[in-house]
């Protein structure tokens, strides 16, 4: 439906795709049911971020934003920690943990920006 084997191809090769996505049919269920409740979290994550874009409570928004902060400096760690142990997926980790730390940079700036909002 997602063209999900091409976009693997694509990010991370055909050798490597053919190893993540499983070499018996129980396996490959696995990794599909594991890939729809990926999805199903990203939309819950992006309307919950849509929610949140409507609240007029600063002091919440600033809580959330550094939540959100943490969340993506410990994607980065458990990037760095643990996915670059893994052979099939070692040179992926650097660019991935590098995006990790710049979204979490655009959520500082956010706060840098309401702080000097609130101080100005």
């Amino acid at each position: 439906m997602f063209y999900l084997n091409e976009i693997y191809i694509f990010g991370h090769g055909v050798e490597t795709t053919q190893k993540l996505s499983g070499s018996t049919p129980h396996d490959q269920l696995l990794i599909q049911t594991s890939n729809s409740f990926v999805g199903l979290l990203l939309f819950v994550v992006g309307f919950l971020v849509f929610m949140v874009a409507f609240v007029k409570d600063r002091e919440f928004q600033s809580f959330f934003a550094k939540g959100c902060v943490l969340l993506h400096i410990s994607m980065a760690l458990w990037r760095v920690n643990f996915e670059r142990r893994l052979e099939d997926l070692a040179w992926d980790w650097p660019r991935q943990a590098v995006g990790d730390v710049v979204l979490a940079l655009s959520w500082v700036f956010f706060l840098l920006y309401t702080w000097r909002e609130k101080y100005d």
